[in-house]
């Protein structure tokens, strides 16, 4: 009854026919979770809207409010459950004093057909319980966790179950006693078998200390390595959960070969609502359709097998099976801090209950559900979040090669190096000779033999890989050619500046709907996708220029170290700012900006050009910390000012702090000097890139 209501109203709400309404449907799947990665204290690991709605100082929020509406808004797409606290789990959340708090949120729950699931850390009965161990296969630890499970259900009858992250990224786990994920998992499931508890168990385990200089060492062969001789080993009411790709959250991976490995044990879809590494919830990405392509590839294990498949449960007739996504929300009142970037918790429900659907279906009806049925704004905003993956796509990671961000750090702007050199696995192997990474049978890692035959017929052979994969699968000359004629490293050129002139155009679509939308929500999308904008071309510049300079090959349309309409700061008239080196170099124009470190600065230049009207773009530095003042001024009359306080990741010159403002409509004649005052504000020297004058 409930769902049926809620799409009752859906159809009310897109002006459908429900005179005679005569419609039956059934869930693909019984898990359909959320997970939350909200700390004690309030803060989100991954969390890019704001502080948890669940937690604050280390307690549960005492007003629950927005936690009802938010189990309401889950049970409207179709979730059944959701992981309220992070996967790098306090061991705090299994005590006894906090029991009472969790039941609170799942009464609030409740009403909605939501059932409370927490995360779990694997040395609970040792930190909470007291234990000296807290190895799987000893009695007391079977123990502990049955009565800490039994004292949970007298609290929480409808309890769904737990998420465990166990041996990686530095987690406690059974490996260190020897004990395997089975070992782990099944000492907690039976614990919550009695009670129909569930156990999610990730699949995400992998040595983060990988000899990098080992060509043969390989991070996306980990999980199929681990966990596929376990298949048969887990009990009935465990989940293996498996991200969509091999390697983590990235804007183009394949579909991870564990999906089509183990036929004996209940499998989940791990998906990521929240953007970590497509950008944040700054830049516009729908990723339903990658998701699309994840669930309908065809694994090629028993017949026709696509994910979606395996994972609902049918392909080897298994009870258990589904979705999680981690979603993070937070108190910005529209959730995911970007007003668009609810189309993908909206497309995620869509699709757990029902993968069949197409993107454009969802991406339809998301938006006649949320700006009304207007039929402009309807096509523009469906065309727009269609679009805007391949768009990210294009201006970070080309051909598979991985999103090319600082990994290292916020996972947010670019550091294309920050992959290589380390133990993490993210590599690409971009050297002077070519880039990529060779996980062929014959002559590298062998994760391609991971899959099936047939899959393997479509990856290993260098003619048959789909250009899309290509940098994943192979490492190859930049001089390759690809399908399109193109060799790789002119693609590389070529998607960038493509991809960044679609992000601008994305502004161009959404003014078009100007007037036809709330005051409030179009200025908040339209600031977003101007930063976007501005923000691609960073993106841009950082990696043609970084290629560029590896490969020592030409761009062959003499675009890449060539900016006419650009003035280096650097390289302005200085009064009290000085000049700085950037790292990573690629990270700023020519490797350089300018910081001050007195009350105030400035840079000034006189313009040289035709007379006209001119777009004026400021390449500045907005730190996390302080919030400079900068004002533009033609002549000392002052035709624009703003102030850097936006919440980006970092307090350095890089990447991730790189942003744009545009003054439009000014009028520059020859000798007119163009002058910019920066006022530094606590630990930001009111950071200066470049100026750019351009026509419109």
């Amino acid at each position: 009854m409930l769902y049926g209501t809620f799409v009752f109203l859906a159809r009310i709400a897109q002006q459908e026919d429900v005179a005679t309404l005569d419609d039956s449907q059934t869930p693909s799947a019984p898990i359909r979770w959320v997970s939350e990665w909200d700390n004690l204290d309030g803060s989100i690991e991954r969390g890019y809207a704001g502080r948890s709605i669940f937690f604050d100082n280390g307690a549960v929020r005492s007003d629950l409010t927005r936690v009802g509406q938010y189990a309401r808004l889950l049970a409207s797409v179709g979730i059944n459950g959701c992981a309220v606290n992070n996967v790098n789990a306090s061991p705090r959340i299994l005590s006894a004093e906090f029991l009472p708090q969790l039941a609170r949120i799942a009464e609030a729950f409740r009403p909605w057909g939501v059932r409370l699931a927490v995360s779990v850390d694997m040395s609970s009965p040792v930190v909470v319980g007291g234990l000296k161990t807290f190895d799987p296969l000893d009695s007391d630890v079977a123990d502990w966790w049955r009565k800490t499970v039994d004292a949970i259900y007298q609290k929480i009858p409808d309890f769904g179950g737990f998420v465990v992250k166990a041996d990686s990224e530095g987690r406690s786990g059974p490996s260190q006693y020897g004990r395997t994920a089975a070992d782990a998992a099944n000492v907690i499931a039976r614990a919550l078998r009695p009670h129909g508890g569930v156990l999610m168990y990730r699949a995400f385990v992998y040595n983060h200390h990988l000899d990098w200089t080992d060509l043969k060492a390989d991070r996306a062969r980990a999980a199929y390595d681990y966990f596929h001789p376990l298949d048969t080993k887990f009990e009935n009411n465990v989940v293996i959960q498996i991200k969509y790709g091999p390697i983590d959250f990235q804007v183009r991976e394949p579909a991870s070969p564990l999906f089509g490995a183990m036929p004996n044990t209940n499998q989940s879809i791990e998906l990521q609502v929240t953007q970590e590494y497509t950008g944040q919830q700054r830049h516009l990405c729908f990723l339903v359709p990658m998701w699309k392509e994840m669930l309908d590839f065809d694994m090629h294990v028993n017949g026709a097998t696509p994910v979606k498949k395996i994972v609902s449960g049918e392909t080897w007739h298994r009870r258990l099976g589904g979705y999680n996504a981690v979603v993070n929300v937070g108190l910005d009142e529209n959730w995911l801090g970007h007003p668009l970037a609810m189309a993908n918790l909206y497309g995620y429900g869509r699709l757990a209950w029902n993968p069949d659907l197409s993107s454009e279906t969802i991406a339809e009806e998301w938006t006649r559900l949320t700006f009304g049925n207007n039929p402009q704004v309807v096509s523009t905003i469906s065309k727009m979040l269609l679009s805007s993956w391949h768009i990210y796509e294009s201006y970070t990671g080309p051909l598979g090669i991985g999103t090319l961000t600082d990994i290292l750090g916020p996972h947010y702007g670019p550091v294309i190096e920050s992959a290589e050199r380390n133990g993490w696995g993210q590599l690409h192997r971009s050297d002077e000779h070519g880039t990529g990474m060779d996980r062929t049978i014959a002559t590298g890692t062998g994760y391609i033999g991971q899959y099936s035959p047939a899959v393997q017929k479509l990856y290993e052979p260098l003619a048959n890989c789909p250009d899309e994969l290509l940098l994943f699968m192979h490492h190859v000359p930049y001089t390759h050619v690809l399908r399109s004629g193109k060799t790789v490293i002119q693609h590389i050129y070529d998607w960038h500046y493509d991809g960044a002139g679609k992000a601008a155009n994305l502004v161009a679509q959404w003014k078009s709907l100007h007037g036809q939308i709330d005051e409030e929500r179009y200025s908040e999308v339209l600031k977003r996708q101007e930063y976007q904008a501005g923000h691609a071309m960073v993106w841009r510049d950082a990696v043609v220029n970084w290629f560029h300079r590896v490969s020592g090959i030409a761009d062959s349309q003499g675009r890449v170290g060539h900016n006419p309409d650009r003035v280096e700061a650097e390289n302005m008239q200085l009064s009290g700012y000085v000049s700085v080196d950037v790292t990573p170099w690629e990270t700023a124009s020519g490797g350089k900006a300018v910081a001050c470190n007195k009350e105030s600065c400035v840079v000034s230049t006189k313009f040289d050009r035709e007379a006209g009207t001119y777009e004026i773009n400021v390449e500045y530095f907005d730190f996390n910390k302080g919030a400079s003042h900068y004002e533009l001024l033609v002549n000392e009359h002052s035709v624009d000012s703003w102030i850097a306080d936006d919440r980006l990741p970092t307090d350095q010159m890089n990447g991730h702090t790189s942003t744009r403002h545009t003054t439009s409509g000014v009028k520059l004649g020859l000798g007119d000097v163009v002058k910019i005052v920066g006022h530094p504000d606590g630990s930001e020297p009111a950071p200066l890139d470049y100026l750019e004058l351009r026509h419109p």
